[in-house]
Parts: structure tokens; C-alpha cells; sequence
């Protein structure tokens, strides 16, 4: 019997993002995505409020699932958060979001994905799907075991909710570290499908300043000395090196809380769009979330 999360090519689907201004100014990148895929929509603290919610509506509106960021250190007030996720439930249509803790100069009162979630306003406005932040690698500044008692908090959150829960990662290049991670996770009890993230095709010196932007260099340095040459770093990366394994991994491990993957469009729109197409790994179930439930 065939793997539900598979394509009958065994190719896993996918869903990807793309930044409020390139939604709104740029909206013909849509193109390259096949409508019903779940596209995040970034918050990097560069983008209005009036754009983000902008943004969501678009895709709303275009037959794409948004699932904007809520930073949670981005929001000077409680009262701001719920100004944030009422404008994009009611203006927007949104039902799904990722739960972060963001970045800003000076947070909040809300300093983590945990306290948003503890508000209880993703319930309160409607949010059907919640994905939170899963760190294969570990987190920069964040202690190992603060990490489990955070996703595991948030498994006690979801039970409480009516949302249902999606653990949605950092991308990462080394497939045997996040296969150990997946049942690490798995030891603590993790019950939540999990997104994989990965980068999308694009040029080694762009991914070389992604990775150091993410924390991720120990990972990237995997990548650098499995291509053993200078050529590699000239041809680029080729996501496939990261996709297979998974894709292997499902098929050995039908337990395996791996659902599909991320992509992170590093590249680009239009490169990760064709690659995405052409391995006939596009969210094939788009619009059947009920692979999403935990």
C-alpha cells in the first residue's frame, strides 16, 4: 500500500514563501506555484501591517493558503497582537499561521511563540492551523533543553485547542542529522507532523549567507566537504542531496512524523517553482488538509 504523503513518483509535497512586498509588488511569481499551496508570507520587520495583511489577502484571494508569521517579539502590546491576527482573519481570510518568537530590537511583553499561544487569540479569531518553529540543529542562543520544554508546552497547548498543530523547521543540509532529530523529537513524545525545511536550488555564496544568518553553518560546512571541489560551489546546490534521503525515509518508516517539506525559495521564485514542478513534488493534496492534523 502506497504512503498517503508520497506522490505516485514517491516525491513528498511542499509548500514554500515569499515576502509581503514580493506578493504584493511581484505578484505574478505566483505563477510558478500551483494554487492551494500553503505559501508563508515572512515577517522580517521590514513590512507594514497594511502590506502583510495586504499580502495574505492576495493569496486569499488568488486560491493559495496563506500562513503569515506572528513574531511574537515584534508586537509592542498584547493588544497589538490582536490587532495583527483580527485585521488578517477578517480582512484577509487567513486560518493558518506560524507561531514564532521573531526578532526586534526591543520585544514586547510577548517573547516567544509559547506566549502567543498562550493568549489564547489564535483560538479566539478562528486559526484552524498552527505550525510552530522545529530546530533539527539547534537554536542559536537557545539551550537544548529549553527547546524540549518549549515543544513540549506547545503539545499541551494544542491540546487544548481547537487548532491543530504543525512543526514547520529551519532548513538544514545534512539529511542524517535530521533523521536523529526526527526521533529524537520522537522520544520526547513530539505528536506534531512535521514540514522539513529546506533550501530550494540557488548559488552556494547565497546560501553560504543565509546559513550564517540562521545558525546553520555546521550543516552547510556538511554540504561544502560532500561536494569536495570548487566545481560544486560553482554549480550550485542541488536540493536533491537533502530531498531524497527524506523521500527514503518515509518510504522505510511509514511511523515517521514527517510530512512533507518547506521550501525555502533562496534561489528564487521562479528557480524553486520549476525545480518543484519538474520532480513533480508540488503539493499534489493542496487543498486536502487533513494531512495536516496532528
Amino acid at each position: 500500500m502506497s504512503d498517503h504523503r508520497l506522490t505516485p513518483e514517491g516525491r513528498l509535497a511542499a509548500s514554500t514563501e515569499m515576502s509581503p512586498k514580493q506578493v504584493v509588488e511581484k505578484s505574478e511569481l505566483l505563477e510558478f506555484i500551483p494554487k492551494g499551496t500553503r505559501v508563508y508570507v515572512t515577517d522580517l520587520g521590514n513590512a507594514s501591517e497594511d502590506m502583510i495583511v495586504s499580502a495574505a489577502k492576495t493569496l486569499s484571494d488568488r486560491g493559495y493558503t496563506p500562513v503569515p508569521h506572528m513574531a511574537a517579539r515584534r508586537y509592542q502590546s498584547v493588544d497589538a497582537f490582536e490587532t495583527r491576527i483580527t485585521r488578517l482573519t477578517q480582512e484577509a481570510g487567513v486560518t493558518d499561521v506560524l507561531a514564532i518568537a521573531g526578532e526586534a530590537d526591543k520585544a514586547g511583553p510577548l517573547t516567544s511563540s509559547v506566549a502567543l499561544l498562550e493568549t489564547g487569540l489564535f483560538d479566539k479569531l478562528g486559526i484552524k492551523t498552527i505550525a510552530v518553529a522545529g530546530h533539527p540543529e539547534g537554536a542559536p542562543e537557545i539551550k537544548p533543553d529549553v527547546i524540549k520544554s518549549f515543544l513540549m508546552r506547545k503539545h499541551e497547548l494544542a491540546a487544548e485547542s481547537d487548532a491543530q498543530f504543525i512543526l514547520a523547521t529551519q532548513f538544514g543540509f545534512d539529511p542524517h542529522k535530521v533523521s536523529q532529530w526526527l526521533d529524537e523529537i520522537a522520544g520526547w513524545g513530539n505528536q506534531f507532523p512535521v514540514h522539513i525545511g529546506i533550501a530550494g536550488p540557488a548559488k552556494m555564496t547565497t546560501l553560504i549567507k543565509y546559513a550564517a544568518f540562521a545558525g546553520v553553518e555546521n550543516s552547510l560546512n556538511f554540504l561544502k566537504k560532500r561536494g569536495g571541489s570548487v566545481v560544486s560551489m560553482l554549480a550550485g546546490y542541488d536540493p536533491e542531496t537533502m530531498v531524497g534521503p527524506l523521500e527514503t525515509r518515509v518510504e522505510a518508516r511509514p511511523d515517521t512524523q514527517l510530512q512533507q517539506l518547506h521550501v525555502y525559495p533562496f534561489g528564487g521564485i521562479q528557480k524553486t517553482g520549476e525545480w518543484l514542478a519538474n520532480r513533480r513534488s508540488w503539493s499534489f493534496r493542496s487543498t486536502d488538509t487533513s494531512s495536516l492534523r496532528a
